[in-house]
This record gives C-alpha cells, structure tokens and sequence, in this order.
C-alpha cells in the first residue's frame, strides 16, 4: 500500500480513479486530481510547501517532486507525463506537457503546454518553455517547434495510454 503521510496538519488529498503504486510516497500539502497515477518508488514530497497536480496525470517510476520551504511551489496542468526518474522542483507544468526520463526542472521553471523535455535534460531555474516547443540539452534549449498536431499526437497517447496501465493493477481487486 501506498505511503500516503500527513505532515505540518496537512494531509495529501487524493482525487477519484487515482492508482498509487505500492511503494509510491505521497506527503503533505499535495492535491491530486482525478485519474491519476503515481507510479513505483515516485515521490510527492509536500512537506514545505504545495503541489497541486491536475487529472489524468501520471508521475511515473522513481519521479521525485518538491519545492523550496516558503518560496516555490508545484502546479501541473492535466494530461501531464512525467517520466522516469524525473526531478520536478518547484516548477509548472502546463497541460498536455511531457518532462522526458531522466529531466530536471528547477524552480520557478514554466513548460508551456503541449511541451516536450527530451530525456535527462536540464530546465533551469526561471526558464520559460513556450508551448509546442521541445526542449534538449544541459542547460536544457530550444531544438525544434512541433505543431498542436504532433504535440497532440505523442503527449495525448502517452497520458491516456497510462490510465490504461494503471487499469491493469486495479482489474484483480
């Protein structure tokens, strides 16, 4: 069963049709919306301040997301991918965005909608992406434009395509 932690008189508040994976630890001042799910050894580490994330989002395998006490904190738009071994802090992640395995994005980072963040790249600090863009690299910059369409077509598949997989671990109970 999931760690799901009260911290600081704040308790996760955990919206319908989520899947936390067994070992998936969420703590504090964390809001998840419908339909999400949280995937092994990921961490929503809410303790210094919030994160607040929208449905259909899935934070995937070993992903860690966190904030600076008083100063940053998380906001993640619907139908949002975070991939393997993702580092969020203290960042926004507009809708239908995909952070790549591996990637980084520090505070006060914007990735515009329908975004894409290469595997292991770097956002740092205060960066904006702008929407239908992907973005590579350490530090993480601009390679290439992607239209809504294509945009569409890869973040939209991978983020219903993970409803899917979580259905999978809830078709047995």
């Amino acid at each position: 069963m999931a760690l799901v932690k009260s911290v600081r008189g704040f308790t996760p508040k955990i919206g319908k049709n989520c899947f936390l994976a067994d070992n998936a630890t969420v703590i504090g001042d964390t809001l998840l919306g419908n339909n999400c799910s949280v995937w092994f050894n990921a961490v929503i580490r809410g303790d210094v301040n919030s994160i607040r994330i929208g449905n259909h989002v899935n934070i995937q395998d070993g992903a860690v997301l966190h904030t600076l006490y008083e100063k940053s904190q998380i906001h993640i738009g619907n139908y949002v991918s975070v991939g393997h071994n993702v580092n969020i802090h203290g960042a926004t992640i507009k809708d239908y965005a995909l952070v790549g395995m591996g990637a980084t994005v520090l505070d006060g980072a914007v990735v515009g909608e329908g975004a894409i963040i290469a595997a292991n790249a770097l956002v740092l600090s205060n960066t904006v992406v702008p929407p239908y863009t992907i973005w590579a690299g350490v530090p993480a910059k601009q390679v290439k434009e992607v239209t809504p369409e294509q945009s569409k077509e890869i973040n939209q598949n991978i983020a219903h395509n993970y409803s899917m997989y979580a259905s999978w671990y809830t078709e047995d109970k």
